[in-house]
Parts: structure tokens; C-alpha cells; sequence
């Protein structure tokens, strides 16, 4: 089995904290600790003669509507040729915390607008991974009706883009069966290295033909 990277590609991973992984933003090649180095690093060490190319510029707290207005910057000047987003937690998590919703419209419309700018201006190929909750913890169910809505348009847009999917909200609800949600996540959206591997090993397999 290969993989439907092309050689010499440049891979851009978007989205909020779980892809930042407490990168440092003054290393524009830095990935982070989290799912994007480990996906990184084991694609490069399958496929040491690709010659393909990781950045990532996730930023913790970003909603779709933070996304859309830093796209030029930090996806479009880059000029990738994959684009990897994780993106939609935060547009469910600020209606409970801080009363400021995404609606499902607004959420779609602002996915759409970054797919649209990366595919069609520009012709990147992407990679959409779900938003994600684990169970087990407070408050989580009612907030999935707010989220799965949510992850029905990635998916759809998946559909729609020809991207590749990442099912991570159905990955982490099966891990579940296999070790309790804590050992995945801290709080139920962050998580733990085992819960990056996870998500990593994920990706890699929605990459490979």
C-alpha cells in the first residue's frame, strides 16, 4: 500500500489547539507535539525518498470564523498542495462557556469558504478530520447537540470536495471500548500523547491509496 501524497508535496496542517500542539510560532517548520509531528514523522520515516514537505499552523482557541480570517496568511501564501483541517470544536464549546454560539449555517458557510479558497483558488487536495468529543464527562452530552450537526457537514463536505476523512469522533468513541475516555483525553476534547497517536495513525491511513 502507498500513499496518494505525491512526491515533493507540501502538506499544511489547520485548525485550533489539538493541531497546534504547543508548536512555537517563531520555527515556521516546528509541528508541535501533537498528532501533526507524530503523522509527520512517521510518513517521513515510511517514505524517507518523498521529499514532502509538514508545516502546521494550528493556533489554540480558533474557531472556523478565526480560520477564515487568517487563511491568506497561513495557508494561502504558503501555497500548499494538501491541506489537513481540524476545525469545530470551539464553535461548540463557546456556546456553553461563554454564550457565543456557531450556528450550523455559519459553520458550513465558513468550512466551505476555506475549501473553496484552497481547493479552487489554488488546487489543493484536503484532508478533513471530525471535530470530537469523549464521553464520561461533565456537561459533554448536551453538547452534542450542538456538535454532531457539525460533524455531519464535514462529512458531508468531505463528500462534496473529494477530500480525504479522518472519522475521528467515531475513532475516539471506539477507543473507548478499549480504555476509559481519560486515558485518551484530559478533559474530553484535548488529549493525551496516546489520543495524538491515535489521531495520527488515523490520518495516515486516510492518506494511504
Amino acid at each position: 500500500m502507498g500513499t496518494i501524497i505525491e512526491n515533493h508535496a507540501v502538506v499544511l496542517f489547520q485548525g485550533d489547539s489539538l493541531t497546534d500542539g504547543g508548536r512555537n510560532r517563531e520555527q515556521p517548520d516546528e509541528l508541535g507535539r501533537g498528532y501533526a509531528l507524530m503523522a509527520a514523522a512517521q510518513f517521513s520515516a515510511k517514505y524517507p525518498g518523498s521529499g514532502v514537505r509538514f508545516f502546521n499552523r494550528g493556533k489554540g482557541g480558533d474557531k472556523v470564523a478565526d480560520l477564515q480570517r487568517r487563511w491568506r496568511e497561513d495557508c494561502l501564501e504558503l501555497r500548499p498542495t494538501w491541506v489537513s483541517i481540524l476545525i469545530g470544536i470551539n464553535d461548540t464549546w463557546r456556546r456553553y462557556t461563554e454564550n457565543n454560539p456557531t450556528s450550523a449555517d455559519a459553520y458550513e458557510s465558513g468550512y466551505r469558504e476555506l475549501l473553496e479558497q484552497a481547493q479552487g483558488g489554488m488546487g489543493a487536495k484536503l484532508v478533513l478530520i471530525e471535530p470530537f468529543l469523549f464521553p464520561d464527562y461533565p456537561d459533554h452530552d448536551r453538547w452534542r447537540e450542538d456538535l454532531n450537526p457539525k460533524i455531519d457537514i464535514v462529512r458531508r463536505l468531505a463528500r462534496e470536495y473529494g477530500a480525504a476523512l479522518v472519522p475521528a469522533d467515531g475513532l475516539f468513541a471506539q477507543a473507548c471500548a478499549k480504555a476509559e475516555a481519560a486515558y485518551w483525553s484530559y478533559d474530553g476534547v484535548h488529549l493525551h500523547p496516546a489520543g495524538h497517536a491515535l489521531l495520527a495513525n488515523a490520518w495516515l491511513r486516510a492518506i494511504e491509496a
